[in-house]
């Protein structure tokens, strides 16, 4: 079973019964430790009492699978239900788990956590289709879940920070949250009782951690910097980011552009339009989009979808150079919009 971020957060307010336990992963750590630890606390009041949360290594799991067995089937001292927590967890563990899951009924939930995992691991398979031990993938963080991320830890810190402030702030974070979080903690013990964020303290406390993402390549294009946006494209091309992945952010990106052409030809202003969007646009985008609606008419817009669907389909043929085809569909469309905006 796949949990999206939504079920996740519905799961942790309201547990379902039937559920024996969950398997994190993905390469986002900051994210993987941030549900590992508010599954934990679903069940436990403590991320360390002692007779409720049991903390196991996926390699000794693996070297001794009784070790897991016995402490699933162990009833809490004081009676209360129990969380059996496995970090570093491999495919060498597949086949214990999923003996554990058929063999065995317990009240205890299982939290099974690894950045080394991925989709096509043996392990994420077997959550994928159990009914009962649910998977859930935590990648790269994207431009909203930064935007929630510092919003939520502010609110909780009690401070304050203006929307400028805060625009610079998530231009600047990664898309790590483990990296996000410690940079974040790092602004609220500096402005210590002042309790209000400003973009001098931003300047100050906060480098620039962010990489380039799939958005900045669609930006920069839409916008018509092709020198940027092919910059961009080959900083993700050579952290390894799949070509066809970047296709479809531009399709989606230049989808977004064409449903706020339909609402304003159906009478809604570009501000509206632009806030109908799910989900909303960061603030330091706002600007940027309105701009390329400027740029960018229906038929256009048509157009390079078009385009990109021939580029996918381009990408996706054997012997094809996918990332030349992407880079000239990419110098193609900045190109345009270098154009338009004549």
């Amino acid at each position: 079973m796949i949990y999206k971020a939504a079920q996740i957060d519905k799961y942790l307010k309201k547990p379902e019964a039937g559920i024996k336990g969950f398997l994190v992963y993905g390469s986002n750590e900051g994210l993987v430790a941030e549900y590992v630890r508010k599954l934990v606390l679903s069940v436990a009041k403590d991320l360390y009492d002692p007779f409720s949360v049991v903390y196991l290594n996926g390699s000794d799991v693996n070297s001794d699978p009784g070790l897991m067995v016995s402490e699933y089937n162990s009833q809490s001292l004081m009676g209360d239900r129990r969380v059996i927590v496995i970090k570093d967890a491999d495919n060498n563990l597949t086949k214990h788990l999923k003996n554990l899951l058929e063999s065995y009924n317990s009240d205890s939930l299982l939290v099974v956590f690894s950045s080394s995992l991925n989709k096509k691991s043996s392990l994420v398979g077997l959550a994928d289709a159990s009914d009962v031990f649910v998977s859930v993938a935590c990648y790269e963080d994207r431009d909203e879940d930064i935007f929630a991320t510092a919003r939520t830890k502010f609110i909780e810190a009690g401070v304050t920070i203006g929307n400028e402030a805060l625009q610079l702030l998530c231009a600047r974070l990664s898309a790590d949250r483990k990296t996000n979080l410690g940079e974040i903690e790092k602004l609220i013990t500096y402005i210590g009782d002042k309790k209000n964020v400003t973009v001098d303290d931003i300047k100050f406390v906060i480098s620039d951690q962010s990489s380039s993402s799939a958005e900045d390549v669609c930006y920069f294009a839409a916008g018509g910097y092709a020198a940027k946006a092919q910059a961009a494209l080959q900083k993700m091309y050579n952290e390894g980011e799949e070509p066809v992945s970047i296709v479809r952010s531009l399709s989606y990106h230049f989808n977004k552009l064409l449903t706020c052409c339909a609402w304003v030809e159906r009478g809604e202003t570009i501000d509206v339009a632009i806030n109908k969007l799910t989900p909303r646009l960061l603030f330091y985008r706002v600007s940027s989009f309105k701009r390329q609606m400027a740029l960018w008419r229906k038929d256009k817009i048509l157009s390079v979808l078009e385009l990109l669907y021939k580029c996918e389909k381009d990408c996706k043929t054997t012997n094809m150079p996918s990332y030349e085809v992407l880079s000239y569909a990419v110098l193609q469309i900045a190109s345009a919009a270098a154009k338009l905006a004549k």
